[in-house]
């Protein structure tokens, strides 16, 4: 039923509802209508941009921290038990394997069940996300709680299955971020841009990085770098506005709950600030980056291998397929079973937090010095003010410990990273990376146990500057980025190994980028996700290769003079989501688009057009309403592949048609740049 409306007794004014008319307190209550619409124009007038991205940078921040005070209230649960049950070693077993066993069990049972899309890091799919591709219910708001829940979990296991939360949390930023841009749009009244959805992800993904690690700086550029491969300048400031705002909030909450005096770094180290390396030392950091660069490639290698046998092996994908919490239980019990302390667990510092790794691996002593002589026993209980005995045996050398540790982890690693359970991988790429460098640093530091002399003064090595670099340089080898070099020094709040810690970091890129794809793209690959690849390097001549030479020219085309029986067949022959518009059969000229739902339903609305003897014809069909589309981009033949694939990044495109002196002569989608890259990197076999 419509309102009724009415005017005031001698008021020219503009007519109001009788029930405002007659309601109590209409003076009142238009007034503060009135203010709240002033406000709203005042408050978005700077642009409304500024206060939703402060929305998202502090709900992640408050999201980040409330998680790192469940877990790790979790994990403390879980050390008291160990250290409360008692001396019997079947009790300690079972205490030490049930519990991340039910934990990851019920992670990935609730968050498959809620959604599947709720698994593994969503890195990989975000980057298909913004390059250009619809992954339906991907960003939807109610896999948030599944992913959250899930995470959780995860993370509670602590050490034992050595896994992250840095990608699951870009993914979480970025449904938030997709879920204010919907409320955004729908405040300020304006329809949905799919270019303001994709800057909002850009800077979920900023913030994802920047309030797990208080690094806002690092976050927004390991968004730039690993998300796409073109970024827009306009999305920087949105970026850093909204990683520093969630970075800021996630510290404050530190000193509110009186866990910090004040803001400060995540890992506080103190290296020497005067002399932190000597000259001859950076020989050593370059070689420590090219170790990385090898290491990654066979991890990034062996774990795409892997990931290829499961789906494989029947087995293992029937499981995966049918039972994913029973796969993820049995892989948990290996896991744990190796890490338990008693056992083999000793030689992993396997009592240690994953934070409680980095932290230990940063310290400016040599170990190996300090145990030349004197060996301390194993303690019975981690040390709080000696971690690093954890790191030690009497039996084995501190070099032993750590050799142990890296051969392990590696395939641990790999295996852990197939369970179908919401985890990241930056953080345990992270540690790994440090204990190659402290590997190295120890090494050095016996080789050179007085230090090496440069310009007359000696002084020691610092084995927790080689974990600093090694941490960088292989982190950002597997994820092919350099922010990693700035990441670490936002973590440890010092920046006096920048140049060293660059140069690992660009000689284990360097290596990696060569010859293996990331773990992001690698992952893309496995899952064959609809992702453009990349044209890596100039030697394999993108240049010289035209869009002529692999153009699909099996184009349909729709001439406006083609009566519509021929129409009728072409559109109920060929299912594709539009047709390129041509001037004449005989001409062929490319004058539009013509979108096939559209043609459908006015195909059907004419009905007695389709019968014989009417000679009607598509320009009848276009002229009595059916809308086209003008072409606004199209390539030539001549156009180079390397010019083409830049057009289908930059402007995320799915498809272009191609006209030679405006005729059609074909089209080039995904799939022909995909075919075309391959032949260039995997030339054919010549018959």
């Amino acid at each position: 039923m419509e309102e009724l409306v009415g005017l005031r007794e001698g008021s020219s004014g503009n007519p109001v509802t009788l029930q405002e008319l007659w309601g109590p307190c209409p003076r009142v209550r238009r007034g503060i209508r009135g203010g709240l619409e002033w406000l709203k124009q005042k408050l978005f007038h700077v642009g409304e941009d500024w206060y939703f991205l402060m929305t998202l940078g502090v709900l992640m921040a408050l999201i980040s921290y409330a998680m790192n005070f469940v877990v790790g209230r979790v994990v403390q649960a879980h050390k008291w038990l160990y250290r409360e049950i008692g001396d019997s070693h079947l009790l300690r077993y079972l205490s030490w394997t049930v519990y991340p066993v039910a934990l990851i069990s019920f992670s990935s049972g609730f968050s498959q069940s809620i959604t599947p899309f709720s698994g593994g890091s969503g890195i990989p799919e975000l980057k298909t996300i913004l390059s250009g591709v619809v992954l339906d219910d991907y960003l939807d708001i109610k896999n948030f709680g599944a992913k959250v829940v899930g995470l959780s979990c995860t993370l509670a296991t602590g050490s034992t299955i050595f896994l992250g939360k840095v990608g699951p949390f870009v993914h979480l930023s970025a449904m938030m971020a997709a879920y204010l841009g919907r409320v955004r749009t729908k405040t300020i009244g304006e329809p949905e841009n799919k270019s303001e959805q994709n800057e909002m992800l850009v800077a979920g993904a900023a913030v994802g990085v920047a309030t797990v690690f208080a690094a806002p700086f690092s976050g927004v550029l390991f968004s730039i770098e690993v998300m796409s491969s073109h970024f827009s300048v306009w999305d920087y400031w949105r970026g850093f506005f909204a990683a520093t705002c969630g970075a800021f909030m996630f510290r404050l909450l530190a000193v509110f709950n009186s866990e910090q005096e004040t803001i400060t770094s995540l890992y506080k180290t103190s290296f020497r600030v005067d002399i932190p390396f000597d000259l001859p030392e950076i020989f050593f950091f370059v070689v420590l980056g090219a170790i990385c660069g090898i290491m990654s490639c066979a991890y990034l290698f062996c774990q795409r291998i892997f990931l290829g046998f499961l789906k494989t092996n029947w087995v293992l994908s029937k499981l995966l397929a049918t039972s994913k919490p029973l796969y993820s239980a049995l892989a948990a019990l290996v896991l744990a079973s190796i890490t338990y302390p008693p056992g083999v667990g000793r030689f992993m510092a396997s009592r240690l937090s994953m934070e409680q790794h980095l932290e230990t691996l940063f310290d400016n002593n040599s170990w190996a010095l300090m145990t030349w002589n004197s060996s301390p026993p194993w303690p019975t209980e981690p040390d709080p003010q000696n971690l690093w005995f954890e790191w030690h045996h009497p039996r084995f050398t501190v070099l032993g410990i750590l050799a142990f540790f890296l051969v392990m982890k590696f395939w641990m690693l790999i295996l852990a990273t197939t369970i179908p359970i919401p985890s990241g991988c930056f953080l345990p790429m992270f540690i790994y990376g440090a204990a190659i460098g402290r590997l190295l640093g120890e090494a050095i530091s016996v080789a050179f146990p007085e230090g090496i002399v440069a310009g007359g003064v000696t002084n020691p090595i610092m084995p927790g500057g080689y974990a600093l670099a090694g941490a960088a340089a292989f982190s950002g080898a597997v994820t092919h980025s350099i922010s990693t070099a700035l990441l670490v020094f936002e973590l440890t709040g010092q920046i006096v190994h920048a140049l060293p810690v660059l140069m690992a970091v660009l000689a284990a890129n360097a290596i990696t980028q060569s010859c293996q794809p990331s773990f992001y793209d690698g992952t893309i690959i496995v899952r064959k996700l609809p992702y453009l690849p990349w044209i890596r390097g100039r030697n394999i001549g993108s240049h010289r290769v035209i869009v002529e030479h692999f153009m699909n020219c099996a184009v349909t085309t729709l001439a406006k003079d083609m009566p519509l029986e021929e129409v009728v067949k072409v559109v109920t022959s060929a299912d594709v989501a539009e047709y390129p518009l041509v001037e004449s059969t005989e001409s062929q000229i490319l004058v539009g688009i013509v979108r096939r739902a559209q043609l459908v339903q006015a195909l059907q609305a004419e009905p007695s057009s389709w019968a014989p003897g009417h000679q009607r014809c598509l320009q009848d069909i276009l002229a009595g309403g059916c809308p086209t589309e003008p072409v606004t981009l199209k390539l030539s033949p001549e156009t180079s592949l390397h010019q083409a694939h830049n057009l289908f990044e930059l402007l995320n495109l799915q498809s272009l048609f191609v006209t030679s002196r405006g005729r059609a002569v074909g089209f080039v989608s995904w799939v022909e740049l995909e075919k075309a890259i391959s032949n260039l990197t995997n030339p054919p076999a010549p018959k």
